[in-house]
């Protein structure tokens, strides 16, 4: 089964929210009938869980094959990656229940589901500690590199900003006392600050995962288009070392097309000229071709480009006058292939990329980037997830405490 860009039909969530709304109401049936219920309402909320990843996980790959580059690819693994923590502490409450039944009750799995977004975010510390910890000391040979400049402390200030939160949360959640409406006020704060963190944590690590796995995908060879995207060139013309990898990467997709298809296809360099360059970066991209052996007749230019949204809008325009059925691919950075992606689809063209590599230590600042790009996409879609979430962890606490 091909899992890039087959289908024409998005998968929806209606039948997550429909199982549900169907296991609240049971969930309310079981906990009514107290502590003679608590075994089944752990079976149900552990089929639950299960039921939840396996239809996340069908979504997940349903959404690849409809659009790999979209907002919905990250949210389904992310919270994917939850759900399997939640299936995993339920299994072990069951286990307690079985070792000690007198001592269980039907609160136990209440009060686990309440307390699962800090815990989650303490379980996996070890790992955001690691990963904060490689994305500085890349940080800090990026500046020794590239100079100092905002956007290259960028990581630095993200790992400061997760590691806050963790040591924000373990300081303050732990030492509590008072009244038994103090104790309460204390975990609702907390448990909605947990289910923000939450929230951003299951993004990134959903991010991380799609940005590795887009890279790993090679387009068909039956491509009529490649789009390279412009990046910036040197003062004499000629591409930098970032644009060169683009270039030479549409070049190596090229010729295995040709060696596996026989078929051979136009490469569009897109970008434009920017007030310090002596020539437009699709023009440069040209020349470079033409002296690797590339056609003139097999080079169309795009040079009014100023950003990727226009690189993809301008280029899908002359594709479109000399073939209204061009399957087109496109050639960029492997870190910016999710939102280059997204891009393109935001123009109503379907598109798959191939990503040139790029020098370790850039390579994690830009996913930084990247990954803050594509949290200013989709703010509604977002809002409401978020708040679906704090919302769940506020209703759980009023529930643990009645």
């Amino acid at each position: 089964m091909k899992l890039f860009d087959t289908l024409d039909k998005k998968p929806k969530l209606y039948h997550i929210a429909a199982l549900s709304a169907a296991m609240a109401v049971l969930l309310a049936v079981l906990y009514m009938g107290g502590r003679k219920n608590a075994v089944w309402i752990n079976l149900s909320l552990a089929f639950y869980y299960l039921a939840v990843i396996g239809l996340l996980i069908h979504s997940f790959i349903g959404q690849l094959r409809y659009n790999p580059y979209s907002y919905n690819t990250i949210f389904y693994f992310g919270y994917a990656l939850f759900l399997c923590y939640l299936l995993v502490g339920q299994i072990l409450l069951m286990r307690e229940y079985y070792l000690d039944p007198d001592f269980f009750n039907e609160g136990r799995a209440l009060s686990f589901m309440s307390d699962s977004f800090g815990n989650f975010i303490i379980l996996s510390f070890p790992f955001l500690l690691v990963f904060c910890l490689l994305l500085c000391i890349s940080n800090i040979s990026l500046i020794r590199h590239e100079g100092r400049s905002f956007v290259n402390i960028l990581g630095i200030l993200l790992s400061i900003l997760i590691i806050a939160g963790v040591l924000v949360y373990m300081r303050f959640n732990y030492y509590v006392s008072g009244s038994r409406e103090e104790v309460f006020l204390h975990d609702l704060i907390f448990n909605a600050f947990a289910s923000v963190y939450l929230y951003f944590e299951c993004m990134l690590l959903g991010t991380m995962f799609a940005g590795v796995l887009v890279t790993r995908h090679t387009p068909d060879f039956d491509r009529d288009y490649m789009i390279i995207l412009g990046c910036g060139m040197n003062e004499d013309g000629t591409p930098m070392p970032l644009l060169k990898g683009r270039i030479d990467a549409a070049l190596a997709f090229y010729h295995k097309q040709k060696e596996a298809s026989g078929k051979a296809l136009k490469f569009v360099p897109s970008g434009g000229q920017g007030p310090d360059e002596i020539i437009s970066e699709g023009e440069c991209m040209a020349r470079y071709l033409l002296s690797k052996g590339i056609r003139e007749d097999e080079i169309l230019k795009e040079e009014r480009s100023t950003n990727t949204y226009e690189n993809m809008a301008f280029s899908k325009e002359l594709i479109l006058k000399e073939n209204k059925e061009a399957k087109i691919s496109f050639a960029t950075s492997n870190f910016h292939i999710l939102r280059a992606g997204l891009f393109a689809r935001r123009v109503k063209m379907r598109a798959t990329g191939i990503g040139a590599s790029t020098k370790w230590y850039f390579w994690p600042n830009a996913a930084v980037r990247e990954f803050i790009g594509l949290l200013t996409r989709h703010k509604l879609k977002q809002a409401l997830i978020l708040i679906g979430t704090i919302m769940a962890s506020v209703l759980l606490t009023m529930l643990e405490y009645r």
